[in-house]
């Protein structure tokens, strides 16, 4: 979780990136004004009494006040100086041009000091607190001076300073407001930064939290496009990592036809499924996401349930077991026995001889089936543990080799990358893989004349679960006995029992692996050992 907890957001409390924009916006106000002022001093069609007084004064600061406003436009860009710089440089620029452009076009009379009102609001609302009163300060000081200039400069001139007074009061009060509803502002916006980063690191933690489920999640909206999908999903539908948002009928049509049938009929049972890639069976699980929003989907593995409706049987079938050792075993032994002492009478034609072969034959016969079954009774609960594949099949071919007499160059052995594990009981894996390569032996020497053998363990690239091939080179199995294959007692060999490949499947599924068949590209067949999702024992770490 280290990884994804680094990626959540934190606020540092230092002015936001769009604190800039304002500022831009107050500068492109600045050049408007400043060039309506430019404008009206260099054309004949001026407004009336706007720079009259002083025409000298009122063009120079126009185009001061405008070079100035363009200057901004750059510095505004560059972010330099610093923020409040450019804020303290920009206000008491528009303050002292202001107040000279009022100067020239005959005082506070003029109407022009409600200019500065907008500069001081835009000071106070860019930089709260006591600047705001100093920006306010500053512009009834210019106003104020300005106006005691004009009066000892032209006594002559009625006196307003009821009407400066006035204004002073107003860039007092404009800086206060403005001050109150900038700090709501940005208090609102600080809370909804908070929020947003809070709903972001939440929206984090919770598709972490998805993808380490095993359950497998999706989400759908209602048009049955795919917004989300974890990684334990795509494993049990056997897909890739889909581009864009496809419906779901083109990933998965199994999946949609069940989707269908519960928007229908919620109220009915949910339905196992096994999708046409898929080696295992999945059951859904579906929860509305609002009434607008969409469909959320569980997919469960139906291994686990299986897992434990094997305990259940393999409980049973001890205590079946127990019955058979009394009630067939002991009989059956007498019936061996008196086979063997009849054998060996001197009294016997060639006939009769034969009989009591097919008597001794089938007894083994019977007792091996009887001690399969025992053996299964008696099985353990499975104790996975992590099992280097590569050194532990080496270990199992030499011992498999010298056990059956056959040339260790016979078997081929890939196992790519070569540090891949899994996770099994390893007395149960190899009483798995020795009843396979047996099979596979006996059927590429029968077929080819020679007990070669293919194993194979490795993964897929975009499935990290491995799995195990034992390829043999016989004649295959047959298309319409294939779903047979599993079931206890079925065998194409009169020899044997059928239960190999039946306690085989058990025990793989004891722990949590799937036993299937498929055809070979040598001709022969292949059995694969899809084993344990490898996240299950991370998260279980």
């Amino acid at each position: 979780m280290q990884s994804a907890t680094n990626q959540f957001k934190a606020s540092d409390g230092t002015p936001a990136q769009q604190t800039w924009r304002p500022l831009r916006l107050f500068n492109l106000y600045r050049l408007l004004i400043s060039g309506a002022f430019l404008i009206n001093a260099m054309m004949d069609f001026s407004i009336q009494s706007i720079g009259q007084h002083d025409p000298t004064i009122f063009q120079l600061t126009a185009i001061a006040y405008f070079i100035v406003s363009v200057a901004n436009v750059f510095t505004i860009y560059w972010r330099r100086p610093e923020f409040p710089i450019q804020v303290y440089f920009q206000v008491v620029v528009d303050c002292v041009a202001i107040t000279l452009l009022l100067h020239a076009s005959g005082g506070v009379q003029s109407g022009l000091g409600m200019l500065i009102i907008v500069a001081v609001a835009g000071g106070s609302i860019l930089l709260p607190g006591r600047s705001a009163l100093g920006f306010a300060a500053i512009a009834s000081l210019l106003i104020l001076g300005e106006h005691i200039y004009i009066q000892l400069s032209n006594p002559t001139m009625p006196t307003a300073y009821t009407h400066a007074g006035l204004l002073g009061a107003a860039f007092f009060a404009t800086a206060l407001l403005a001050h109150v509803l900038s700090r709501r502002v940005r208090e609102s916006e600080a809370l909804a930064e908070k929020r947003g980063i809070d709903l972001a690191n939440m929206e984090l933690l919770t598709q972490y939290i998805i993808q380490q489920m095993q359950t497998g999640v999706a989400v759908i909206d209602n048009e049955t496009c795919l917004w989300q999908i974890n990684e334990s999903a795509r494993r049990l539908l056997d897909i890739k990592p889909p581009n864009g948002r496809p419906r779901l009928e083109k990933v998965c049509p199994e999946l949609a036809a069940e989707q269908a049938r519960w928007l229908a009929d919620p109220s009915a049972p949910p339905q196992r499924f096994k999708p046409a890639t898929g080696a295992t069976e999945v059951l859904p699980h579906f929860a509305k996401l609002g009434e607008y929003t969409g469909t959320l989907i569980f997919l469960e593995d139906t291994a686990a349930m299986s897992q434990q409706a094997q305990q259940l049987k393999l409980a049973s079938l001890g205590r079946l077991a127990g019955s058979i050792a009394h009630e067939i075993r002991n009989p059956l032994g007498a019936i061996g026995h008196a086979g063997q002492l009849l054998a060996e009478s001197d009294h016997l034609d060639q006939r009769e001889q034969r009989l009591t072969e097919i008597i001794r034959g089938n007894t083994r016969r019977m007792n091996s089936i009887i001690e399969n079954v025992l053996q299964l009774g008696r099985r353990n609960q499975a104790q996975p543990e992590v099992i280097a594949l590569k050194p532990w099949l080496e270990e199992f071919i030499d011992e498999f080799c010298r056990g059956q007499n056959i040339d260790r160059g016979l078997i081929e052995l890939d196992v790519i990358p070569e540090q891949l594990s899994c996770e099994f009981d390893p007395s149960q894996l190899h009483q798995v893989l020795w009843n396979l390569c047996h099979n596979g032996v006996r059927h590429s020497l029968a077929h080819s004349g020679s007990p070669r053998l293919a194993i194979r363990a490795t993964t897929r690239a975009d499935n990290p679960t491995p799995y195990l091939d034992v390829i043999d080179y016989g004649p295959g199995v047959a298309a319409e006995v294939v779903d047979q294959l599993f079931e206890p007692f079925f065998t194409t060999d009169n020899k044997g029992t059928g239960l190999g490949l039946y306690i085989a499947k058990e025990l793989a599924e004891c722990n949590y692996a799937h036993l299937s068949y498929f055809p070979a590209n040598t001709g022969g067949s292949c059995f694969r050992i899809t084993f344990a999702d490898p996240r299950r024992r991370r998260t279980a770490q």
